[in-house]
């Protein structure tokens, strides 16, 4: 037996996300109460790799945390956006960055248990430099370094954000 929804109704609804109660049954046939969450942009993370193996990493004080996070460049796409096209944008607004060659490397769900969001990873390649184009929320601090650097970033805890850890494990793996 598979999960069957019964009733659903909304909670909270804005701009980027709705948050859902289902009334279901669950696969062992007991009814329950679940909370959904369902974001209305996909996630997009891009690793930017140089011919030397740098990368670049944007820090910013999250909101949410309340704390400062080190990532890779990252943004949302629209629903109708094809995550290729934002990459490519939110790639030059947040680094300057454009990229010759582009690799979709990795799909990926940001926390299955509570919510449907999907994220894409890309890598960037045959890079030219230019200058950012920051949101008005966004107030960013750029770093270039190897790769190296970043996955030890990620090894000693100090890159936490899911897709961003996701993206460096995955470069250096294959590189």
């Amino acid at each position: 037996m598979t999960w069957k929804k019964l009733s659903s109704r909304v909670i909270f609804d804005n701009p980027w996300f709705t948050v859902r109660e289902d009334h279901v049954v669950n696969p062992r046939g007991g009814e329950n109460k679940y909370g959904h969450i369902h974001f209305k942009n996909k996630a997009i993370a891009i690793v930017p790799l140089d011919d030397e193996g740098n990368t670049w990493l944007v820090g910013q004080d999250r909101y949410t945390l309340g704390e400062y996070s080190w990532e890779v460049p990252m943004g949302g796409a629209a629903s109708n956006e094809e995550p290729l096209d934002a990459a490519k944008r939110e790639l030059k607004e947040e680094t300057g960055l454009s990229a010759g060659k582009w690799t979709k490397i990795m799909r990926l769900h940001l926390s299955n248990s509570i919510t449907d969001e999907e994220g894409f990873i890309f890598l960037a390649e045959d890079l030219s430099e230019g200058e950012p184009e920051f949101e008005e929320t966004e107030k960013l601090e750029i770093r270039k370094m190897s790769l190296t650097d970043a996955l030890d970033m990620v090894n000693r805890g100090q890159i936490t954000d899911a897709l961003s850890v996701a993206a460096v494990l995955k470069i250096a793996a294959t590189d």
